[in-house]
């Protein structure tokens, strides 16, 4: 066996030892390391007498018609200490498991189920907001008043928008219902028997309980009044990641009718937002737990079955015979579609691809990113392997920011920004996708362990927690080109992908034509 050292063309400062063999086809094929740090990759060789072109990366591609040479498919996938480093620790990304430092849905679903508070914020940043949540059906005077002296004062009420019209409680600004930035604000009411001038605690305890209340009518109210009713979005944290969905949300998971209470918590001393470190304060010294919008989403994401599957077919295509499965996200409409090749008979170790839409990349075959070169590949080798399913996820343009602010992103990297940089001058997070959707479609079609096709850990992360494990990677290896580099460096370094393989056995299972269905 041979052994070169050869210097990356993408990574320049960094050389790596390949270990060649000389494969049946007189490829020649191994598996170098870095010698600076663990990154691995793949690696192809080729021999005089062989037919195949080789590109600087390694990679084998017919560079003249842009399109992968098959040489064989990356199978036998282990897990190796750079798989474990990949997949990182079991509790990431579980949805079950909260975000360090906070406290788990289940912890707040108990408190509620007690009549006690819990503290919402949207995430673990230092300036999150956080409110004060309780349910209404069991709000006191003593709670109001703690919502009173720790609060802005304004005391809230989370409901759904049936609740409202049968109440005849309405939108204070109707024209702003499309603003899914901002609360709905209600016409505010009070209870109009047995209270005085609805500003004590004890007079808004008794206007949320009414509220609250099935049996309610829309005359047990007097507006304007000192108690605010917020509308609900429908979807909840899933449509809209605000403390009203968050509220009602948490109240209705705990079993309790769906009416919240809730007040924004603000600082004793000046009256601004209260920091985080505030909160914890609060939370600690009143023993409530604090739980992130964003870990509550995950949790709901899990339970909740947010797809449906509409049609199936046979599809032919360039790289042989699939069957085509479409699907329905039912929290916006949004249609997806699963390929699947062979029999996935008992769900186990399936050879499996979740791809994000990308128009310009698959349709139009743009340079800027190797996506389509991606999908192509992968598309060959389950095609190959006889077995295995790509999932392509619609609405994940531009890594969730859609193709027109996708196209402005790439005017900023033309100015200079790369490709992280450009997602966040827009506004929007460097990665904007959610799994879990793709997740339950595999779980529809019967995958229960997979080989996961793929550089991104987000992916991992995003897929756990839904019934699937994943027991290998394959490393999904494209053309470095000119035109992509920097997003690759880009997409290493700032969002941990590995451009390379974790495979320590054969990279070349078979010929196509020994491969069993």
């Amino acid at each position: 066996m041979d052994s070169l050292y050869l210097q990356h063309s993408l990574f320049p400062h960094n050389f790596c030892m390949i270990r060649v063999k000389q494969a049946h086809n007189g490829t020649r094929i191994g598996v170098y390391r870095n010698m600076a740090t663990s990154f691995s990759c793949c690696a192809v060789g080729v021999s005089e007498n062989s037919p195949l072109k080789g590109t600087e990366n390694g990679s084998v591609f017919d560079d003249s018609a842009g399109s992968v040479t098959t040489f064989g498919t990356l199978l036998d996938a282990e897990i190796t200490p750079e798989t474990i480093d990949f997949f990182v620790s079991d509790a990431h990304g579980d949805p079950d498991c909260p975000s360090q430092g906070f406290s788990s849905v289940e912890q707040a679903l108990s408190s509620l189920r007690q009549g006690k508070f819990v503290i919402v914020v949207r995430d673990e940043n230092e300036e999150a907001e956080g409110s004060l949540v309780m349910a209404a059906s069991q709000a006191s005077p003593k709670n109001v008043a703690f919502m009173v002296k720790h609060g802005s004062g304004i005391v809230s009420v989370g409901m759904k928008g049936e609740d409202l019209e049968r109440l005849n409680i309405p939108l204070m600004s109707p024209e702003n219902e499309d603003d899914v930035s901002a609360p709905f604000f209600t016409v505010s009411v009070d209870a109009k028997y047995g209270t005085s001038s609805g500003v004590s605690a004890s007079d808004r305890a008794k206007t949320i309980l009414r509220i609250s209340s099935p049996d309610s009518r829309a005359e047990d109210f007097r507006r304007p009044g000192l108690v605010f009713p917020l509308k609900y979005r429908n979807g909840g944290v899933l449509t809209r990641a605000g403390h009203t969905e968050a509220s009602v949300d948490l109240v209705m998971l705990a079993g309790l009718h769906s009416v919240s209470v809730l007040s924004d918590i603000v600082d004793a001393e000046d009256g601004s937002v209260s920091s985080l470190t505030n909160l914890r304060k609060l939370a600690s010294e009143h023993s409530i737990p604090i739980v992130t919008i964003s870990d509550l989403i995950r949790y709901r994401r899990k339970r909740e079955k947010l797809v449906e599957r509409t049609s199936v077919s046979s599809l032919p295509t360039k790289w042989g015979l699939f069957e085509a499965y479409a699907y329905r996200s039912k929290l916006d409409g949004i249609e997806h579609i699963v390929l699947v090749k062979g029999n996935i008979d008992n769900g186990q170790d399936v050879l499996v691809r979740v791809h994000s839409e990308c128009l310009t990349g698959d349709i139009f075959g743009s340079a800027r990113c190797d996506c389509g070169n991606q999908l192509d590949l992968a598309m060959q080798i389950i095609e190959q392997a006889g077995r295995g399913v790509v999932v392509y996820l619609r609405g994940h343009e531009g890594r969730g920011i859609g193709l027109g602010h996708k196209l402005e992103a790439y005017n900023l990297q033309d100015q200079g920004h790369d490709t992280v940089e450009a997602n966040l001058e827009l506004g929007f997070a460097a990665d904007a996708r959610d799994y879990g959707i793709g997740a339950q479609m595999l779980r529809d079609i019967g995958v229960h362990t997979m080989r996961l096709m793929t550089n991104n850990p987000a992916k991992f992360t995003g897929l756990k927690g839904y019934g699937l494990a994943a027991v290998g990677r394959v490393p999904v290896m494209t053309p470095i080109t000119e035109e992509n580099k920097r997003y690759l460096e880009t997409k290493r370094t700032k969002m941990g992908h590995i451009y390379g393989s974790d495979i320590q056995g054969p990279l070349i299972s078979r010929d196509k034509n020994d491969i069993k269905g």
